[in-house]
């Protein structure tokens, strides 16, 4: 498949640009991937769309304040863009500027300067003045997507955060879960619904566009992830039960699927086994699904991976045209806008 055939349309006045008053306030889109069926919803619904033996797995990743401003020595800005810490101080970054940079660059910030050691991939290995999530939490700002067009504020360090992250490492927030708030989740416990975790640390090249017009060209960015003993039991738990794996966001589902194609064995029970490690995967139309029953997601960018992964997942033609739907019913798109609860197509699951 072509890049192409994943591009849409999108008013710009349908991009969110700040965050509801209230988490559980959103809409939500119900899509089947079965039947392309879709339905207009809120996010207290999931009250109903969820069954008691489900599982809902978040990711708990937590986001850094992870972009900073610099300057070169000749007075060109630089933004820096943390994708990943490294040992001691030194860290993998986006380096965006105006002129080519070169090894051994110092860029001047507000906490320092900032060392460029050498160039890898189209990022760069940097030496900080202090190790990194110390420094960027102390002088970065939240990453906000490029297509929210204005400044970060004091209300995105709480609402550009779920409220399950603890584990700092992503540059980008698994945004589906930003729509549940502690009396939403009290209600589902109480009607049986279980809850489990996998961190993955959402990197920069989240924000990249696609630059492959062939997907079989596409390499993603690594990304750290873990997937515990715990979520696992959790996971066999519900299988058992008859219940359903309903990851939130896309992340859930690259790393429970990274987990179980890192190799647990054939028990259909227990298609996962603790992983710890990064992961490429990049999910499109055509992947075999092993343990993701249920997905809830915000709406994404047009050809971007993470629509991708939606289309394999409920189906191209029917994904593409529940977008149009919501797009021509005014929903909220992207970051903080609403949602879609999905379940798959015939044939891509268990």
């Amino acid at each position: 498949m072509q890049l192409h055939d994943f591009a849409y349309d999108i008013p710009p006045d349908r991009v969110a640009q700040a965050p509801l008053a209230e988490r559980s306030a959103s809409r939500l889109l119900v899509l089947s991937g079965r039947t392309g069926e879709h339905a207009d919803r809120l996010i207290g619904d999931l009250l109903e769309l969820l069954m008691p033996d489900d599982l809902l797995v978040f990711n708990d990743t937590r986001v850094v304040a992870a972009r900073l401003m610099g300057s070169r020595p000749s007075g060109g800005r630089v933004e820096l863009l943390l994708e990943r810490a490294l040992e001691g101080n030194e860290a993998l970054l986006q380096v965006k500027r105006s002129k080519t940079l070169r090894d051994g660059l110092d860029i001047t910030t507000a906490g320092g300067s900032v060392r460029l050691l050498e160039r890898s991939g189209d990022l760069w290995r940097v030496e900080l003045p202090a190790p990194a999530l110390e420094f960027f939490e102390k002088f970065g700002d939240v990453p906000l997507p490029p297509y929210i067009k204005r400044r970060p504020d004091t209300n995105d360090r709480a609402r550009y955060q779920s409220i399950f992250a603890r584990e700092k490492g992503a540059v980008a927030a698994p945004t589906a879960s930003l729509h549940f708030d502690r009396p939403l989740i009290a209600a589902l416990e109480k009607r049986g619904v279980e809850l489990a975790f996998v961190t993955l640390h959402v990197g920069a090249g989240t924000f990249q566009p696609v630059r492959a017009a062939n997907l079989d060209e596409v390499v993603l960015h690594a990304e750290c992830l873990e997937v515990s003993a715990r979520t696992c039991e959790a996971v066999k738990r519900t299988r058992t039960a008859g219940g359903r794996v309903v990851a939130v966001g896309t992340t859930v589902v690259r790393a429970l699927e990274s987990a179980a194609l890192a190799g647990s064995g054939e028990d259909p029970e227990q298609p996962l086994a603790p992983y710890k490690g990064e992961t490429r995967l990049f999910i499109h139309p055509g992947f075999k699904f092993r343990v993701t029953d249920a997905l809830i997601t915000n709406f994404h960018v047009s050809e971007s991976t993470l629509l991708m992964l939606v289309c394999a997942f409920a189906g191209r033609e029917r994904t593409l045209a529940a977008y149009a739907h919501a797009i021509k019913a005014e929903y909220r798109f992207f970051s903080y806008g609403d949602a879609m609860f999905v379940t798959p197509q015939a044939g891509v699951g268990r």
